[in-house]
């Protein structure tokens, strides 16, 4: 690590004797290179006791894999398969809502939540899921209003991705993305890598309750159906680790978070390998709504599958706590992924340790 980036190493390792943090990977890249590489605290438990976090561990990052899941759709946007402000249905043609793929991937599409409720063992269930948003109506006028799409996001984009491509977006992540920029993330993951991952915990026991809000309203039923996607005994089992449910359940280490960003801060190329144009990737970034989430309640700025700040800085942070961001201004990417559900302001905590020293 360099030594100019010591005082975030040491916020980190404060974070980890704390107790505020008890399992977690850190990475920074800053004019192109990497210069902060951290892992800490254990994969599997609260105590001291547990297996440590090592270089290779994978985590459920929540929120940070819509951007990865929208990058899949983008490939095809790229390559001039997809056009962003045709129609969804002209190419998954039961698709009942009048929403474009613009609209899908800035969260304006109306379709924030599955309309019909489901139990947890439909997480395996892609035809279904999908299924269900094709012949739902929408909750706004498409384009009319955002609401993060919090669980449907990644069905949404990875249904036109199987539609386009005939791949299942998680294959499409493996070999389009992930294989060819050397990143350890994926959707559906094997059993190999099943036995690399950390267990989610509970920062505070009420972590869930306070997430989902008020029974009956849009945050509720955009993150609680299908059930078990706050359910530790859901989130650590072998059916939502092999799933696919893109908006919530990539799987990732920081390292390759940071990494992902690092190729899109420099336009789309890394080590000499292009996935994206760079007009793609200013288009993916460039705010596409700018106003009230109805899901979120708040104001956003969603780019295509991001969301941007004031400061110009892009990327997702997840419910649980991880992040994945790029500051073009400053010039750094980082990514943040931990197993302790709690609040953001962890990652708060180290971005101002890291902006001190810029």
């Amino acid at each position: 690590m360099h030594a100019r980036f010591a005082p975030v190493r040491d916020c980190f390792h404060d974070l980890l004797t704390s107790g505020r943090e008890t399992g977690a990977g850190l990475t920074i890249w800053y004019d192109g290179q990497p210069v902060v590489d951290l892992v800490g605290g254990s994969r599997s438990g609260h105590g001291p006791g547990g297996e440590p976090w090592l270089p290779d561990t994978l985590v459920n990052v929540y929120s940070v894999g819509k951007p990865v899941a929208a990058l899949c759709l983008l490939v095809l946007v790229d390559r001039a398969k997809v056009d962003l402000d045709a129609p969804v249905d002209r190419y998954w043609p039961e698709f009942r809502a009048p929403a474009t793929v613009r609209q899908v991937l800035s969260h304006t599409a109306g379709l924030p939540a599955f309309p019909v409720p489901r139990p947890a063992t439909a997480i395996a269930d892609w035809a279904l899921l999908t299924g269900d948003l094709a012949a739902a109506d929408p909750e706004w006028s498409p384009g009319s209003v955002a609401g993060e799409h919090a669980w449907t996001y990644g069905h949404l984009v990875g249904e036109l991705v199987r539609r386009v491509d005939g791949r299942s977006v998680g294959r499409f992540l493996a070999e389009e993305i992930a294989d060819r920029w050397q990143l350890d993330l994926g959707f559906a993951l094997a059993d190999a890598d099943q036995r690399r991952c950390a267990d989610l915990r509970y920062g505070d026991p009420r972590w869930p309750a306070r997430k989902l809000g008020e029974p009956g309203s849009l945050r509720a039923r955009a993150l609680g159906n299908p059930a078990g996607g706050l359910d530790l005994a859901v989130l650590n089992s072998p059916l939502w680790r092999g799933a696919q449910m893109p908006a919530v359940n990539l799987h990732a280490t920081a390292s390759s978070l940071a990494r992902l960003y690092a190729g899109l801060l420099a336009g789309g190329v890394l080590d000499g390998v292009r996935l994206f144009s760079p007009e793609v990737v200013a288009e993916a970034t460039r705010v596409q709504y700018d106003g009230p989430d109805l899901v979120l309640d708040r104001p956003v700025q969603w780019t295509l599958g991001m969301q941007r700040e004031p400061d110009g800085s892009w990327g997702m942070g997840g419910i649980g706590g991880s992040s994945a961001w790029a500051d073009p201004g400053r010039g750094y990417t980082l990514a943040y992924a931990t197993a302790h559900l709690a609040e953001h302001d962890r990652v708060d905590e180290l971005v101002e340790a890291l902006h001190a020293v810029l």
